[in-house]
């Protein structure tokens, strides 16, 4: 989500003229705003200003796609940024707050579940775009809808999924959320399918919160096996597999001494050196540390 400016500013000018001039002022705008330049963004050490910048990234990506509306890569940086936007800036403060004000947390979760909504539905209509009926169809034949995906479907996928997994597992009180459960997961393993190298273990470091929560058993040693991938995957480089397995699993273990060690594993990552990873890394970090200053409300002794 990179404002690269010196390429933004001409088509800007340019998108309020008319006819063929504006259409690929439009999409040359939404082909800057949609690439590989989230740069600015997540190798940002301030999680704060970040924070403060991307509801201006995205109310300007917004209106790039009203205009563009049938450019899917839009549609997938959208997607990918309100997810994000909910989970880290709106969900984890709320989550931090559980203990002490337990209402300003579920007025945290449903705000952040309104942005995590608003991502479902931005990747759904990008893949929708390219398979006609997609959406409409996924949960009545999930299998053969999924089953006209490629590789080049797995951003989609994978934002998809998350967004989607992440809304269930803020509500958990509600049957018809839960009931989406296995087609929001049919998604994620169809990504893992596809490539599951992507993102240096993203896909696996999604299932090993995702694998405990399906109504299968061995679900925890799944997750672990995951774990295992996603480390090796992002060669040590990332802290969240290691934060993902101590919360999904340690805890349900009530394992205090894993998850210690393993939030411990995640602090020693040094954020400055991976920069492509620095935010991530430091929202892990983050959580981390709070978790560790939370052992007690987290374990029965």
């Amino acid at each position: 989500m990179l404002l690269r400016l010196s390429k933004i500013l001409l088509p800007l000018t340019l998108v309020f003229g008319g006819g063929c001039v504006k259409k690929m002022a439009v999409n040359a705008l939404a082909n800057t705003l949609s690439g590989d330049g989230s740069g600015a963004f997540t190798q940002d050490d301030d999680i704060q200003f970040v924070g403060d910048a991307i509801p201006f990234a995205l109310k300007l990506m917004e209106s790039i796609r009203d205009a563009a509306p049938e450019h899917v890569g839009m549609r997938e940086t959208l997607c990918s940024g309100y997810t994000q936007y909910g989970m880290l800036f709106v969900a984890w403060p709320a989550e931090q707050q559980k203990w002490d004000d337990f209402d300003a947390y579920q007025q945290g979760q449903e705000r952040a579940k309104k942005f995590l909504r608003r991502a479902r539905k931005e990747c759904l209509v990008g893949l929708d775009l390219q398979y006609p009926g997609f959406a409409e169809g996924l949960e009545s034949d999930t299998d053969a809808f999924l089953a006209q995906t490629t590789i080049d479907d797995v951003p989609l996928l994978y934002w998809t999924g998350a967004s989607w997994l992440a809304t269930i597992s803020m509500s958990k009180e509600d049957p018809f959320m839960i009931g989406e459960l296995p087609v929001a997961a049919a998604i994620i393993q169809r990504a893992l399918e596809l490539d599951e190298d992507w993102g240096k273990g993203s896909i696996h470091d999604l299932l090993i919160a995702l694998e405990p929560s399906l109504p299968m058993p061995g679900g925890l040693d799944r997750a672990r096996e995951h774990y295992e991938l996603a480390v090796a995957q992002s060669e040590g480089i990332r802290a969240s597999p290691y934060v993902s397995l101590a919360t999904s699993v340690s805890i349900s273990n009530q394992d205090r001494e894993e998850f210690v060690s393993l939030m411990e594993k995640a602090l020693a990552v040094d954020a400055s050196k991976y920069p492509e990873e620095e935010l991530a890394t430091m929202y892990a970090q983050e959580q981390a540390e709070f978790y560790l200053d939370h052992l007690d409300d987290l374990f029965v002794e």
